[in-house]
């Protein structure tokens, strides 16, 4: 069974900064392409970045040069780090895994983690 954990989130000032751990249990991490999404409320679900199996990465256009993605795989974790958030940031953010290859769709993740909150103030 394939478990995926998020840990991080919070409340933080806009321009301010955050991590956000995913650790990954029960499968086999090397495989995955793993991502990261967001939900604000009343809005669909949303691509933020994802890391794929073999270390490619890729960003929504509303993160690129302020997140970024990497992963430790001797630990199965994976992480996003927020630079100069925005309230616009502000979503309950969920990581995913997933052997298919349409790492920006989320239809295509299998596994998803429960989700942590991320609230940026004006």
């Amino acid at each position: 069974q394939v478990q995926l954990v998020e840990s991080g989130g919070g409340l933080v000032q806009a321009g301010g900064s955050l991590s956000l751990s995913c650790v990954v249990s029960g499968g086999t991490f090397s495989r995955y392409n793993m991502g990261w999404f967001r939900q604000a409320p009343g809005k669909d679900r949303e691509f933020v970045g994802a890391i794929t199996w073999n270390s490619r990465l890729a960003y929504a256009d509303s993160v690129k040069g302020r997140f970024t993605i990497s992963k430790d795989s001797a630990k199965n974790i994976v992480y996003l780090q927020m630079n100069d958030l925005k309230p616009e940031d502000t979503a309950a953010y969920y990581c995913a895994a997933s052997t298919f290859p349409a790492y920006r769709d989320d239809y295509s993740y299998e596994y998803w983690g429960q989700g942590t909150q991320v609230t940026v103030s004006s």
